[in-house]
């Protein structure tokens, strides 16, 4: 336990005590695929926000037509006040492309279509997966607590630690030694702020409505990195706090394939460095690559001293050769992207669509339910 303060204001779970939060003024965003359906996870993550309370649940959903109806009947069996968005419906898609808005799905545009619904009837958004094994009821008001004392940007940290072993390893093996590394080279507020928050991938924010609505969002991997983005525009570090959530167990992801880390550094990676040069960073991608390695392997490093001082199981090669795999994602994001294919999706504030279009369009049939 501890209670040091990091450059952005840093509440520590020191007495286990959940916080009074406007828990029935808040939106909470849950994004979920056809495979949280009846998972014993998503089911623990419904039934904990039972007891929550809040004002809105909103799922945002991607699903084949097939599954739609299942799942939608499943999330109705929870006592919630709940909002199922279809993400990939095609009124969906036949909206977004009449406004150049398509693109590729991922789960960052189903997050940004959920928000816009969120935020315009309720007065917070808090936002967090359905994945966690460990997650509690006090999730949610420990993320709203941060905006009922006058902040307008909360994110959560927490330790990965399962089965012996650490976890967390894109941020801890890449993310986290590339900001170091861009910070030596580069003295911008803009990278003091990236740096100053203790998961910065973690899924879990809550954030004003005004402040979700301003946010530009990454279409898929990035979308945390670029919710940091927003939030250091909007919020800056007088209006941003994390908050400790604890220890959290999720589902874990193989370094290859797909949908495996090696892809989604790809996704960080590019999020960061535009969020980097939005801000004045001119990065040197020459020689980047290299000192992001010198940096990462300080930190397996530390890593392993910090595992065998708890007594974890630590393979040292293979965070090694992890890092080697994450420096290949390290170059400069696209200089130029049109609305219509571009990674970045616009804030609500300046969306050629409306929310209310969105929730039409996203809000499955009664002929989609019941098939």
């Amino acid at each position: 336990m501890e209670y040091v303060q990091e450059r952005v204001t840093t509440l520590h779970d020191l007495t286990g005590r959940v916080p009074d939060a406007p828990t029935d003024s808040a939106a909470v965003v849950v994004p979920m695929t056809e495979r949280e359906h009846r998972s014993r996870t998503a089911g623990r993550v419904l039934s904990e926000l039972e007891a929550v309370g809040p004002g809105r649940v909103v799922v945002p959903l991607r699903a084949p037509p097939e599954r739609v109806g299942a799942v939608h009947r499943w999330l109705s069996e929870f006592d919630l006040p709940l909002t199922v968005l279809w993400c990939n419906s095609p009124r969906v898609v036949r909206l977004l492309k009449r406004h150049g808005l398509n693109g590729d799905a991922g789960k960052g545009r189903d997050v940004w279509l959920a928000l816009g619904v969120a935020a315009a009837e309720s007065e917070f958004v808090v936002c967090h997966d359905a994945d966690a094994k460990t997650y509690g009821a006090e999730t949610v008001p420990r993320l709203l607590a941060p905006l009922a004392f006058g902040f307008s940007f909360a994110k959560g940290y927490y330790a990965r630690v399962e089965d012996e072993r650490l976890y967390g390893r894109l941020f801890r093996l890449f993310y986290a030694p590339l900001v170091r590394a861009l910070r030596e080279a580069h003295d911008a507020p803009v990278l003091e702020y990236l740096d100053a928050f203790r998961y910065a991938l973690a899924g879990e924010f809550a954030a004003t409505a005004d402040l979700a609505a301003s946010l530009r969002i990454e279409r898929d991997w990035g979308l945390e990195v670029g919710t940091l983005g927003g939030a250091f525009e909007r919020a800056g570090f007088d209006g941003s706090a994390q908050v400790d959530l604890g220890r959290y167990e999720h589902n874990h992801r193989t370094v290859s394939g797909p949908g495996g880390l090696s892809a989604m550094s790809e996704g960080v990676g590019r999020a960061l460095l535009r969020v980097c040069e939005a801000h004045g960073v001119e990065p040197t991608y020459e020689t980047l690559p290299e000192r992001y390695r010198t940096t990462a392997q300080g930190f397996v490093r530390r890593y392993a001293a910090d595992a065998a001082f708890n007594g974890l199981r630590y393979n040292a090669t293979a965070e090694r050769e992890q890092v080697e795999t994450y420096a290949e994602a390290i170059e400069p994001p696209e200089a130029v992207e049109s609305q219509e294919s571009g990674a970045v999706l616009p804030a609500w504030t300046d969306a050629p669509v409306d929310p209310e279009e969105v929730r039409t369009a996203a809000s499955p049939t009664l002929r989609e339910r019941q098939h």
